[in-house]
């Protein structure tokens, strides 16, 4: 009997320069050596120097993409990205609860571009907290959205705060919580993942780098992979991590565009 693909769906936003977006989660699922599905739920006109336009799509066009994958395909991990709006929220939410299987699922919370476009209203923010964080495995928020999600006045810094606003990110009903810390200060990057009651922290030394667009889509893509192939949350973590340092080191070394490039998600395959 032939083995059966480990498949990995995303539900995101398009990004026809590549880097982010459906496109780099289907790079990181294909790197890691899962079959990608995708859920288109908008749009967008960007390149390296940032997002021009959105397009958000209709919600009977995402919920016709979504029940076509699944009445047809075993789902073994979901990976959401960009949503855009209230009623995307909602509607993902929905059809989140008609998935077989119990499948983990990764939400990024993605609330803006790296170039600073705003891609969440403010005023939703409340509404995914309490509609999809009951409903996902892990949340993984950078150190800005932690404080907008948390109504913090400013991102938290220390590790005793980091830590504390993954306990109030918890609280909202998640399951577990991953605070990165790329936009920290210092020489070191310092993850914290608030899982199964215990504090597991990830440090790595920054990568210095002008190609990191897309590298939150790629970190929480490659933690989805790794839980579909049945690794556990912090285990997960802790490779999902690893590749993405690997893939910013190998970024580092070419040139896309003219402002912020992607990293190097095929990086093995092209030594």
């Amino acid at each position: 009997m032939n083995k059966a693909y480990t498949t990995v769906l995303t539900i995101a936003g398009s990004d026809g320069s590549g880097g982010a977006g459906i496109q780099a989660d289907i790079k990181t699922f294909a790197a890691l050596e899962c079959y990608g599905l995708s859920v288109i739920t908008a749009l967008t006109a960007q390149n390296t120097m940032g997002v021009q336009e959105i397009f958000p799509l209709a919600e009977s066009c995402v919920t016709a993409q979504f029940r076509a994958i699944a009445s047809d395909i075993t789902i073994d991990a979901v990976k959401i990205g960009m949503l855009g709006s209230a009623d995307m929220i909602r509607i993902v939410a929905k059809l989140l609860s008609e998935l077989k299987g119990n499948p983990p699922v990764i939400l990024d919370t993605v609330l803006g571009s790296s170039g600073g476009t705003p891609l969440l209203p403010q005023k939703v923010i409340p509404l995914m907290k309490a509609e999809l964080f009951p409903l996902v495995s892990l949340v993984t928020p950078n150190l800005p959205e932690t404080a907008l999600l948390t109504d913090m006045k400013f991102p938290p810094s220390s590790p005793e705060s980091i830590e504390e606003a993954a306990m109030k990110l918890l609280e909202t009903g998640t399951a577990s919580v991953l605070v990165k810390g790329g936009h920290g200060d210092g020489e070191k990057c310092c993850d914290c993942l608030l899982y199964d009651n215990r504090f597991f922290w990830f440090s790595s030394k920054k990568i210095m780098t002008g190609n990191t667009h897309g590298t939150g889509c790629t970190l929480s893509s490659a933690i989805a992979a790794f839980m579909a192939k049945g690794e556990t949350m912090e285990h997960a973590v802790g490779k999902a991590k690893a590749y993405i340092n690997d893939a910013l080191r190998a970024g580092s070394t070419f040139r896309l565009g003219k402002g912020n490039g992607p990293l190097h998600h095929h990086y093995k395959l092209w030594q």
